[in-house]
């Protein structure tokens, strides 16, 4: 009986440290840290003035970026605001921004739609007008567990629509390409151009 209750003892006590250990050891906190992406638009719109759809076909080149809270993982959803700054065939400039939800339909494919303002400015004798945009993009965007930046790229879907005098609107399909794959060319442009780095000189004067 005294070896039975000291086993049941020592038993009681296993389990109370294993409790500990596991609460210890328990959930941790989510690291939802800002995550941010700037994008180069390009494709084309359909445009029309005077509540009219569609009349022209119009060149879109423009630059996007957002920042997105809230997420910790390739599931998660995502909110943040959006920049934007465009032109429809370099016959005006338009800039705007709004806010920004990442839908988690598929793990490295998610949705991201986009509601705001924008302002345009054209030649054709309006000046300045406001409007309202909307758009949705599909594309890769997996979370970065490593860094505060995330690749993109994918389609983007968009429309505006002005409320000043013209009353145009646009419906522009396009495709956005991260501006760090852009950017790798260069980088290595440059590496090419800069010749050997200041460790690697001496390891190539050893071996002539």
């Amino acid at each position: 009986m005294v070896r039975f209750g000291r086993a049941r003892r020592r038993a009681r006590a296993l389990a109370l440290l294993a409790s500990l250990a596991l609460f210890a050891a328990g959930p941790r906190p989510c690291r939802a840290a800002p995550q941010g992406n700037v994008g180069l638009v390009v494709g084309g719109a359909g445009a029309g003035e005077g509540g009219r759809f569609w009349q022209t076909g119009d060149f879109q080149l423009g630059l996007r970026g957002d920042v997105l809270l809230g997420r910790s993982a390739n599931t998660d959803f995502g909110l943040g605001p959006y920049l934007e700054l465009g032109t429809l065939g370099f016959g005006e400039i338009e800039w705007g921004g709004g806010a920004s939800v990442l839908l988690p339909v598929h793990e490295r494919l998610p949705l991201v739609v986009s509601a705001g303002g924008f302002g345009r400015y054209g030649d054709d004798g309006y000046g300045i007008e406001p409007g309202l945009a909307a758009s949705i993009f599909w594309g890769s965007r997996s979370y970065n567990f490593h860094a505060g930046y995330v690749m993109a790229a994918g389609l983007l879907v968009g429309f505006r629509q002005s409320l000043g005098e013209s009353q145009r609107s646009a419906l522009c399909v396009g495709a956005q390409i991260d501006l760090a794959v852009l950017g790798l060319p260069l980088v290595m442009l440059l590496d090419l151009m800069r010749g050997p780095s200041a460790e690697t000189a001496p390891v190539a004067r050893r071996r002539r």
